[in-house]
């Protein structure tokens, strides 16, 4: 618990709690990085699960996974800057330690759905006989993994806002 101490006594921490301005800033920016995240995740992941059959999964991949990547980036650093305000507070909320491992596995998925030699068929190379548009049985379930694991961070990072 010294470090997180450490950290809210930090020049950063205090710029952020002293400010009128920068903290409500940090924390759209915290809003604005899930809004794209959920936002290109959900569509994107409906269509990996055959559940919206519209759209090539290449041409979805191009705009929404990098879209997915940007509000992941956002909303992680802005994170770690609404952190450091009460760090000791969130080490000490379940429901944000809860978050977090939810976040892991978000990410986890992320990495064993790029490691799928169907993914890079799938957004790498034009759709032909040769190689089928639709993705197979694993990718399918990867993505209800997805939009499970990134609509319970929201939602517990809603809870932790809300009951600390």
């Amino acid at each position: 618990m010294d470090i997180l101490t450490t950290i809210a006594s930090s020049e950063p921490a205090m710029l952020l709690r002293g400010s009128f301005w920068i903290y409500p800033l940090v924390n759209a920016a915290h809003i604005l990085g899930i809004a794209l995240l959920i936002g290109a995740i959900v569509p994107f992941d409906l269509r990996l699960m055959g559940l919206i059959r519209k759209g090539r999964i290449r041409t979805l991949a191009q705009v929404l996974v990098p879209t997915a990547a940007a509000g992941l980036a956002i909303a992680a650093a802005s994170g770690a800057l609404l952190f450091i305000v009460k760090p000791v507070e969130y080490a000490r909320a379940d429901l944000f330690v809860y978050k977090l491992a939810v976040i892991g596995i978000g990410l986890i998925n992320i990495g064993w759905v790029r490691s799928n030699p169907r993914w890079a068929e799938l957004v790498q190379k034009d759709e032909s006989i040769l190689n089928p548009s639709e993705p197979n049985r694993k990718l399918r379930i990867a993505g209800g993994v997805s939009i499970a694991a990134w609509v319970l961070v929201l939602i517990l990072g809603r809870l932790t806002g809300y009951f600390m």
